[in-house]
Formats: structure tokens, C-alpha cells, sequence
């Protein structure tokens, strides 16, 4: 008798161990890591976005004697209260929107083509051009700002405005508040366009060879969907049948109580 219990208590434990196992497993991120106190992620492709049309890029032209490139910058005049006629107007570069013909149009330069470019890209075309009449002329172009969606389990589902070219998955979800313990973490979705068409890719948060996925860095618009796990779905449809059930209950309920009443209408009578 005391063998058995004594089986019984060890078995006991092993299946418990294995349960928080597996449910810290299934919460974690990188598990492929293992237990290595230090080592290098796998390298991608880099954060080259690629500008396309409705994207607002800002461009500055500059060099060691700046009368030389101040042609190239066009200013438009910002006033702080522009009904005051005596209020002195002060000078901002002006942005450029890329048309949808993938086109900016410059001063001096004229139409330039950007779409499909990365900033340092365009920026390589400008330095080009104004070369032939400027000597070491400097330009920096930064794409000013892109929109991004994350939804389903996190715990802050939003649109977010990100101002930086360099921006990742592992910010957007850091962003949203991080997945729910019940997002998937082995099945988190990103739809992308691409060429005119809606793409996605399946990312495992799991596994750090995500560093190396050309979806790690986000784009313009790209959508991320974090999927419901296993218990998420099962607890739904268990709280769906509970509400059928409540439901079935109250409806025999009350046509219970109205045939009583009808009953004791006829007794009455």
C-alpha cells in the first residue's frame, strides 16, 4: 500500500513539472536559443524600405558654402498666427509627396522618380545631379512617417504612426502591449503589399531566426495578426455553448411560467 502511494505521489509530481513546462514553453520567446548565456542572432536583409506612392519624404540639400544648394531646397513660409500681418514669417523646407506615378518634382532637378527606391537610393540620384554644379554636395532624404495595423490577441490592439524607417516587429507587438497569453505565438501574421498585391508571411516568435525573415523589419501599412491559441478557441466555444444552454434554459423557463399561470387562470375559473 505504501508503494503505490509512494508511485503514485512521483508520478504525480512528473506530470505537474511537465504541465509548467510546457506552459512556460509555450509563453516564451526564442526557445530555440536553449539555455546559452550569450551568442549572435541570425542577420537579415536590413531595414531598406522601399518608398512608395502617398509617402511624405523629406529632402535637404546642403554643402560647405550654402548659397551654392539653396536653389535645391524649396522653403515655404510658417507663420505663427497667420491673420497677424506683423508677425515676421519663418522659413521650413517643404516635404515632398510621392505621386502616383512614383514621382517627386524638385526645384531646379525637376520630376525624379522614387518609388521602388530606398532613401539612400534617392539620395544617391540628388548627390548625382547636383554634382554638376555643386562640388561634395551633402543630401539627406528621410521618409517621414507609415502607418502600420496590429491586431487580434494583444493586449492593446491599434493603428500605430511610426516615425522611423527602422522599425520591427518585436517594436509593433512591444507597442500593442505585447501578445495576451493567449496569442499564438508560433503563428503571428503579416500582410504586406507588394507589387500591387496583398502578400503575408507566418512568422514563429518561437524560433529567433525571425532576425534573419525580410518581414522582421515592417513597411508601410503592413498589417500584423496575432491568432487566437488552442484555450482562447476552446474557451470560446465553451462559453458559446453555456450561452445556448442559458439560453434553452430561460426560454423553457418562461413558457413554464406562462403555461403555469394559464393553468391556474383555468383552475381559478
Amino acid at each position: 500500500m505504501k508503494i503505490t502511494k509512494l508511485i503514485i505521489f512521483v508520478f504525480s509530481i512528473f506530470v505537474l513539472t511537465g504541465c509548467k513546462t510546457a506552459t512556460n514553453n509555450a509563453l516564451s520567446y526564442f526557445r530555440n536559443l536553449g539555455d546559452s548565456p550569450n551568442g549572435v542572432m541570425p542577420q537579415g536583409l536590413g531595414y531598406g524600405i522601399k518608398i512608395v506612392t502617398d509617402d511624405e519624404l523629406s529632402i535637404v540639400v546642403s554643402s560647405s558654402v550654402p548659397e551654392a544648394t539653396a536653389m535645391y531646397n524649396q522653403l515655404q513660409a510658417n507663420n505663427a498666427n497667420r491673420g497677424d500681418l506683423n508677425t515676421q514669417a519663418t522659413p521650413k523646407l517643404q516635404t515632398y509627396i510621392v505621386d502616383k506615378q512614383g514621382d517627386i518634382m524638385m526645384p531646379v532637378l525637376g520630376k525624379i522618380n522614387v518609388a521602388g527606391k530606398t532613401t539612400r537610393e534617392v539620395e544617391e540620384i540628388i548627390r548625382a545631379r547636383v554634382s554638376a554644379n555643386v562640388k561634395d554636395p551633402f543630401v539627406r532624404v528621410e521618409l517621414l512617417g507609415f502607418n502600420i495595423d496590429v491586431m487580434g490577441e494583444v493586449k492593446n490592439p491599434q493603428r500605430i504612426y511610426v516615425n522611423s524607417e527602422r522599425y520591427t516587429l518585436l517594436d509593433a507587438l512591444s507597442a500593442a502591449g505585447d501578445l495576451t497569453e493567449y496569442g499564438e505565438r508560433s503563428n503571428v501574421l503579416v500582410i504586406r503589399e507588394e507589387d500591387g498585391k496583398q502578400t503575408y508571411h507566418r512568422l514563429n516568435l518561437a524560433d529567433s531566426n525571425i532576425f534573419s525573415s525580410p518581414y522582421f523589419y515592417l513597411h508601410q501599412n503592413d498589417v500584423i495578426y496575432v491568432e487566437p491559441n488552442q484555450i482562447r478557441i476552446d474557451n470560446s466555444k465553451y462559453n458559446q455553448n453555456n450561452a445556448y444552454k442559458l439560453s434553452v434554459i430561460s426560454t423553457i423557463v418562461s413558457a413554464s411560467s406562462v403555461v403555469a399561470s394559464l393553468i391556474i387562470a383555468l383552475a381559478v375559473k
